[in-house]
């Protein structure tokens, strides 16, 4: 169960943090996947592939048309099919409300809610004609909870939780499958830099007593995108720990 065998997907942001987690966990599964991200993926192939994973990196803007268009048309080429597209990529550019600048509230924007505009884009003719697809994208528990701070960001996660449930109503007589993960607290480069005291505290919140890592989100994206799911479709997974909101 939950295989992806002979299947293609695609990863933003799949260079750091949760996105290597959902790269490793579909390589492992079977899946060719395509790590498209502006930073530099190589490090991360080669330690996939070193492990006898299939990947390759794509060097992709996820808000330039240009740059999906010609990444996704190199993977039909290659690969003749896209089957799952996973919307992880996303930045933060926190400031209190009243000093956030108009580029700030707009590169979060950009980067997090746009870019499944442009993505699905490209991506959703292939999966029509092929009567088949998975799209998975990133929200955040901050879409609920809120947090100071991050007005662009938690409008950009509650906004892709609203273009889940939108898409899956036009995309599911496809046999296309539409939904999206909220992570809780992760590890990630980000949080190994909050002092040690802070992370005691929040794991304190988290029923499970633990901090989450990449891996578990890995596997809450590969249910969602694996065979085995297509009843699936249009919710928000709550991954983290049994924090509220669950």
């Amino acid at each position: 169960m939950f295989r992806l065998d002979g299947q293609v997907a695609i990863v933003t942001g799949g260079a750091q943090g949760i996105g290597v987690g959902i790269c490793k966990i579909f390589t492992e599964a079977g899946a060719t996947v395509a790590l498209w991200d502006v930073a530099d993926g190589q490090p991360v192939v080669d330690e996939i592939t070193a492990e006898g994973g299939n990947i390759f990196y794509q060097k992709v803007d996820v808000t330039s048309k240009e740059s999906v268009a010609a990444a996704v048309a190199e993977i039909m080429d290659k690969h003749t099919r896209i089957d799952i597209l996973i919307n992880n990529a996303g930045i933060i550019r926190d400031k209190s409300f009243l000093k956030m600048t108009e580029d700030q509230w707009d590169a979060v924007m950009n980067v997090n809610v746009k870019s499944l505009y442009v993505t699905a884009k490209a991506v959703l003719p292939h999966m029509i004609e092929a009567g088949y697809g998975r799209i998975v994208s990133a929200s955040s528990i901050n879409a609920m909870l809120g947090a100071f701070g991050q007005t662009n960001y938690g409008a950009s996660k509650a906004a892709i939780q609203g273009f889940t449930r939108s898409l899956c109503r036009e995309v599911g007589k496809y046999g296309i499958t539409v939904n999206c993960v909220a992570p809780g607290f992760i590890k990630t480069a980000m949080t190994d830099s909050i002092p040690e005291e802070i992370i005691a505290g929040a794991v304190q919140q988290i029923p499970v007593r633990r901090i989450g890592m990449p891996e578990d989100m890995g596997y809450a994206y590969l249910y969602l995108a694996s065979k085995e799911s297509s009843f699936i479709n249009g919710i928000t997974l709550h991954a983290n720990g049994g924090s509220y909101p669950t």
